[in-house]
């Protein structure tokens, strides 16, 4: 009898784990959609500006909080494996020793960050007005990188062990705790003071921290602290974490790599805004192209979230399947999910294809912004599935334990591809923000094609975690 193009089993097994994640990964985006959101309600110049401040934050953020949360490759990596080989309390041990490090490792960020934005902000963005913007927001959000870290260290757990629904709520409570506070701090409402950019650059910290709350209430309850025991003092130990560092760091530096490129690329949107004529509105300047690219990363972000919703499933299933000693099965579940995405992204960047400017507008109120995202945005929603292909198989590829790979292909991509293109189309061929984003879908496309060969070689089968 013939195979199923898409084997029917395994996709209601990667949908059943990839749908929380989704939900959950969604709902922690409108965390960064809300603040785009309510800040196109300041006034006029600030409202641009105050969204241009927000991508190069972010890309901080992520950098920084992002490496540090790469401690999840390693510990949904060895987690998965230990829970397909039987082991719970091996698996277990894994929580502690990936919280201490992301712990120690936070605060030092935490502090070096407040210290050091105005600089780093000065480095990144050219209007002074958007890096001073950027300083007061970024700040406030470094001072939740710890939570952001440690909740990723619980989050890999319970993806490892199948149970993707738990980081869902965490993330329901994180965004009606930021809806909330943005609109309390940043306009002044129920008697508080009014904030601006520093108010959602709070409610956003604040979120992070509740995040990890309902984290540490979920490790506490007893379905999963009697199997598990994760609060042994002697589960502490220095080759899980020496495990978990050789598996996450390749991870976190691919991780700096890509916001390190996209920061770089937003250096380049903002060059365009300070030799362009066309943003002077109301007698002032604004900053149309970082807007508008603020807000196209803001909405792609659904996607890309998504896709790594699916690639987090993809890895807990591929690692779960190793561990089994069934390498043949992981690498069915790869390929069903990446059939599975292609499908499902193809829909959704169909959609905002089509309605690119009504969804612009949604963000901005602004004509110089709508007119400038527009194109830029449906070029990239047109690669939805090339990039969901790219994705799950770099998260499949993390499950497996093949981290290098990954992190040298993000590291040569974007230095040697993504910012020098961006470059080449943007400004030496006056392509303008088009030409800029042309170079982010020649990235998923070389991505994509990179990914394929490397899960296709199947090298990654004998990796040892």
């Amino acid at each position: 009898m013939k195979k199923p193009w898409l084997d029917p089993t395994q996709s209601k097994r990667i949908l059943a784990l990839a749908a929380p994640v989704i939900l959950a990964m969604l709902t922690q985006t409108g965390v960064n959609i809300v603040d785009t959101y309510y800040l196109k309600k300041l006034p006029f110049q600030d409202a641009s500006d105050a969204q241009a401040a927000l991508t190069p934050s972010l890309m901080l953020l992520w950098a920084i909080g992002g490496f540090l949360s790469a401690i999840s490759v390693g510990t949904l990596a060895m987690t998965s494996r230990r829970y397909g080989e039987d082991k719970p309390l091996d698996a277990g041990a894994i929580v502690p020793n990936a919280l201490l490090l992301t712990a120690v490792g936070g605060v030092f960020a935490t502090t070096l960050g407040w210290i050091f934005m105005p600089q780093m902000f000065g480095a990144i963005v050219s209007n002074p007005h958007v890096a001073e913007l950027g300083t007061i927001y970024a700040r406030w959000r470094f001072v939740g990188i710890t939570s952001m870290a440690m909740t990723a260290g619980y989050k890999s757990f319970f993806d490892g062990i199948g149970k993707t629904s738990l980081h869902l709520w965490a993330a329901i409570a994180m965004n009606i705790v930021n809806a909330v506070l943005c609109w309390i701090l940043i306009f002044g409402n129920l008697g508080a003071p009014r904030m601006g950019i520093a108010g959602a650059g709070i409610a956003g910290a604040a979120a992070s921290w509740v995040g990890l709350l309902a984290m540490i209430a979920f490790s506490l309850s007893k379905s999963y602290r009697n199997p598990f025991k994760f609060y042994r003092f002697s589960n502490l130990a220095k080759n899980i974490q020496w495990d978990l560092l050789r598996l996450s760091v390749p991870g976190g530096l691919a991780t700096v790599a890509v916001m390190t490129g996209f920061l770089m690329f937003t250096k380049i949107v903002s060059r365009l805004d300070a030799s362009s004529a066309s943003v002077i509105v109301h007698g002032v300047r604004i900053a149309a192209n970082g807007a508008a690219t603020t807000i196209i990363i803001e909405v792609l972000s659904a996607t890309f979230f998504s896709c790594l919703a699916f690639g987090t499933a993809t890895a807990a299933l591929v690692g779960q399947s190793l561990g089994r000693q069934d390498p043949e099965m992981a690498e069915s579940y790869a390929w069903t999910s990446v059939k599975l995405g292609a499908i499902i992204f193809s829909l959704i960047g169909g959609l905002i294809f089509a309605y690119a400017p009504q969804v612009m507008g949604v963000f901005s109120d602004a004509p110089a912004v709508i007119a400038a995202g527009t194109n830029p945005l449906r070029l990239v929603s047109a690669l939805g599935p090339v990039i969901a292909v790219g994705m799950i198989l770099t998260q499949a590829l993390f499950g497996a334990g093949d981290t290098r790979y990954v992190m040298a292909v993000e590291i040569a991509l974007h230095f040697f591809c993504l910012v020098p293109a961006a470059w080449l189309f943007g400004v030496t061929l006056n392509g303008g923000l088009v030409g800029v984003w042309c170079s982010a879908g020649l990235y998923a496309i070389l991505l994509s094609i990179l990914m394929v060969h490397r899960f296709a070689k199947g090298t990654w089968k004998q990796l040892q975690v």
